[in-house]
């Protein structure tokens, strides 16, 4: 149990965090910008390259990967299935398009710079993955997510957390580690599993729940009921060495087909708004400010790089699929900056001695502020498009 002193620095930190939350959420909102900067900053100040106030991230990061599983749970049961389905083309090829791209201009850069294979391919899967996280928060806070191209932007983000199970082994085995046959089996026994469900949600269009008129007038209930939903299907595809997040992705589209998430929604709304939160915040305590500040001019450089060069190739991405100039440009940038499983890709490179420790930290700090600066750079480019809510709207043509 904790004691007296463990007690009164949790709630030390609860405090802390809460207050600036606030206090920042109140600044940036003035300055009309999304609740995400404000976490970040949050983290910054608070984590253990500023203030110290918390100098373990370890936990935090923990509740913050609670944050992406309560975030895919919610997103499946808003997605429509059969519009998803329809519209594989997009999030299949798309994705897969936008991968080699990343992949073709990363292997042209290490070409010049003398950089193996290994190196190359890391790189390359590190700039092609978008955060899922930021992108479904800033949808949902700019009422985007049911739009055309809010659609076609997750498609995509659910493939590349889908493939990132192959990117993954991928990134072992150029690394030297062993392929384990007993992991590979499970993930395609999960895959098998997953495309049953769909086939079954998609061929009866409604399910039932045992017990679901009982469960309707207890709200107490309803709230573990609900958790038991959202957990424990990330559970299965974490023991299907699958992700996690891709589990709770189809916990929430079970529940959708249930026609349950009016009680499901209001049972965990509060928990994924703290969760989510916690996630950014970690984000930003594990920049490191006097690294960045050592190296501003490199870091700051490859952020706008990033941020360009991904805007190019999701918007030919999208070009492709003769989606008007204009959209696909736009959604090119909300995808531009890289996303969180990055992070898991990094590490690996880092662990398997395929980047020294310069360049690990030079991908967070790039990972890192990218997430940070997404809004303002997607905000930017609405701007320079004069994107209006007309063009975006799912009947636009």
């Amino acid at each position: 149990m904790l004691g007296l002193v463990g007690v009164q620095n949790l709630l030390f930190t609860i405090v802390a965090i809460s207050s600036l939350v606030v206090f920042m959420g109140f600044m940036l909102k003035l300055a009309k910008q999304p609740y995400v900067v404000s976490y970040i900053v949050v983290g910054i100040i608070l984590g253990p390259f500023a203030m110290g106030v918390v100098k373990d991230t370890s936990q935090v990061s923990t509740l913050g990967s609670l944050g992406l599983i309560f975030l895919l749970f919610f997103v499946g049961m808003e997605i429509s299935l059969p519009k998803l389905i329809a519209n594989w083309r997009i999030s299949v090829v798309g994705t897969l398009m936008q991968i080699f791209m990343s992949l073709l201009l990363i292997w042209l850069l290490g070409t010049y710079a003398g950089w193996d294979n290994a190196r190359i391919v890391m790189l390359g899967f590190v700039l092609a993955l978008s955060s899922t996280a930021v992108i479904l928060k800033l949808l949902d806070e700019m009422k985007e997510t049911h739009t055309k191209i809010g659609q076609n932007v997750i498609g995509i983000l659910l493939t590349q957390d889908i493939l990132i199970v192959v990117m993954l082994i991928v990134m072992n085995y150029l690394g030297g580690a062993s392929l384990n046959r007993l992991d590979l089996v499970l993930q395609i026994i999960g895959a098998i599993l997953i495309a049953i469900i769909l086939f079954i949600i998609l061929r009866k269009k409604e399910i039932h729940i045992p017990f679901e008129l009982y469960i309707i007038r207890d709200h107490e209930l309803q709230i573990f009921v609900a958790l038991l939903f959202c957990f424990g299907f990330a559970m299965i595809a974490e023991l299907m060495k699958l992700s996690a997040a891709l589990g709770a992705f189809m916990g929430g589209i079970i529940v959708s087909a249930t026609r349950s998430t009016k009680w499901v929604q209001q049972s965990l709304h509060a928990f994924q708004i703290l969760f989510v939160s916690v996630f950014f915040v970690y984000v930003g305590m594990i920049i490191d400010i006097r690294f960045m500040w050592e190296n501003v001019g490199l870091i700051m450089s490859m952020v706008l790089s990033v941020f360009i060069v991904n805007t190019l190739i999701n918007g030919v991405v999208f070009l492709s699929f003769n989606i008007p100039w204009k959209q696909s440009f736009y959604g090119g940038a909300v995808l531009s900056q890289v996303g969180e499983f990055s992070f898991a890709i990094g590490a690996i490179g880092y662990n398997l001695s395929i980047i020294d420790e310069f360049s690990y930290q030079l991908i967070l700090s790039t990972i890192a502020l990218t997430l940070f600066f997404s809004p303002m750079w997607i905000n930017l480019t609405k701007r320079l498009l004069s994107i209006t809510p007309d063009m975006l709207d799912p009947t636009h043509r």
